[in-house]
């Protein structure tokens, strides 16, 4: 069984700090390590009452101490201080997503699930040219278009737009784009989460889905077509929907994912129904990838406080779908 590679995110945030939670809450149960730099990971161990168990190959993990998180070190230039972003480690923050990604695109690692990071100060301070991790990720694996989903055992969605200003959402959004996204997130479904027939219901753009037309034309110029076309080809898709009524129980029991179409209509009600649950799925890469569903948490960071329940969930679907795919593949 591969094991799970784990970035550290920003060394400042609260990355550490979960990812030796997560060890303590999965060791026997998800194989996984941390790419990172050991002396930062002790610091935190120490004072967490755990241990890190450094590691010079992936075949070390599970030998000698089984209650040390393995971590591959990764230097950093800097002492990270809880809290306190330092510009210094932005490259070295970027190197250890690559990292994690070159390692599971040559099977020793069976998935990537990456800790928080700030955009903001990678993007000031390493060049980082992305919106975000989705799309660094996508560069990284050669896709032009991944497509990001928030999964946990209450809700699934996909944005088709992501992380993109509200006004500029109608700009964006293609026939193109929704279609790529409703076919990639179509065949996730399958190979990753194991649903032959997937179920996908579609919201709209406008208030009522635009109501005939009255709110809106989106749903009735770009949206239907799209749905009309893609039911042509054997897809099972509902809408375009009302997104005020998309996500209450029995509306959630009739389709396995909602397709929405900009950040925060699909964000909103999975992190409202499951804040501590929600998983980040990267969809398309050709690999797996998750995430936990928060940010770098700096306020917390160095407290011993911060809650690891969506880290651990991203490991385990994390390894899960990988092992799918490898069964898959197998």
């Amino acid at each position: 069984m591969k094991p799970v590679a784990l970035t550290l995110g920003d060394p400042s945030g609260i990355g550490g700090e979960i990812a030796i939670a997560a060890w303590e809450a999965l060791k026997g149960r998800v194989p996984f390590f941390l790419i990172g730099s050991v002396d930062h990971m002790r610091v935190i161990a120490d004072r967490m009452g755990s241990r890190v168990q450094p590691i010079e190959e992936l075949g070390q993990i599970g030998e000698g101490d089984p209650t040390g998180l393995p971590v591959l070190h990764h230097h950093l230039p800097r002492e990270a201080v809880p809290g306190s972003p330092d510009p210094a480690n932005a490259p070295g923050v970027v190197e250890i997503i690559e990292r994690a990604v070159t390692l599971t695109n040559s099977g020793e690692a069976c998935a990537v699930c990456t800790n928080p990071i700030s955009k903001h100060v990678l993007k000031s301070d390493a060049g980082f040219g992305f919106p975000g991790h989705t799309e660094f990720l996508g560069h990284l694996c050669g896709v032009e278009t991944p497509v990001m989903m928030l999964a946990s055992t209450l809700l699934r969605v996909v944005p088709v737009t992501i992380h993109e200003a509200l006004v500029d959402v109608p700009k964006v959004l293609t026939p193109e784009l929704l279609e790529n996204t409703i076919w990639t997130t179509h065949a996730g479904l399958i190979s990753d989460f194991g649903i032959a027939k997937p179920r996908i219901a579609v919201a709209g753009l406008n208030p009522h889905a635009g109501e005939n037309g009255t709110m809106g034309r989106e749903e009735i110029d770009l949206i239907a077509p799209v749905l009309d076309r893609l039911r042509g080809e054997g897809m099972d898709l509902k809408g375009p929907l009302s997104a005020d009524t998309l996500f209450h129980t029995a509306a959630r029991a009739t389709y396995d994912t909602a397709v929405c179409m900009y950040h925060d209509q699909a964000l909103i009600p999975i992190k409202a129904l499951d804040f501590d649950g929600g998983v980040n799925v990267t969809l398309g890469l050709g690999m797996v990838r998750t995430s936990p569903d928060h940010g770098t948490a700096y306020a917390l960071a160095g407290k011993n406080q911060a809650n690891p329940s969506s880290l651990i969930a991203a490991l385990r679907l994390a390894f899960e779908l990988g092992q799918r795919r490898a069964g898959a593949a197998a």
